[in-house]
């Protein structure tokens, strides 16, 4: 098979992880996409107030390096915590997902992706 057709081989089965505050993992917990396995590994982190960037940053790589996992969904107030490390993945998957969460709003401006797009369509504030 082509390059491609081995990549949609594996992801068929691929996983979402979630990186967010208690609200934002237990509604994607409660959808499905929980995953514990064997060795006790999941692919979700709950950030709370005592949770470190520097252990959300863990969790970030380690979810990054997972074959399993096509999508890492993160609450954009987290990515902020780890923005560089999200900016040096330079890997074509997983697919990182910022989502708003119930206490902070989404802001389109801290967004890679919508700035990103702004610059590819030359619009300018």
């Amino acid at each position: 098979p082509t390059v491609m057709a081995r990549k949609a081989l594996e992801l068929h089965n691929a996983l979402i992880s979630v990186i967010g505050d208690e609200d934002t993992v237990t509604g994607m917990l409660l959808a499905g996409i929980g995953n514990v396995d064997a060795r006790r590994t999941s692919n979700f982190l709950v950030v709370d107030a005592k949770t470190t960037p520097a252990q959300i940053e863990e969790a970030f790589h380690r979810f990054t390096k997972r074959n399993d996992i096509a999508v890492i969904i993160i609450n954009q107030y987290i990515a902020n915590m780890i923005r560089p490390a999200l900016e040096a993945f330079e890997g074509t998957a997983p697919a990182i997902l910022e989502v708003p969460s119930k206490e902070h709003p989404y802001d389109p401006e801290q967004d890679p992706i919508h700035r990103r797009t702004r610059l590819l369509l030359g619009i300018r504030d």
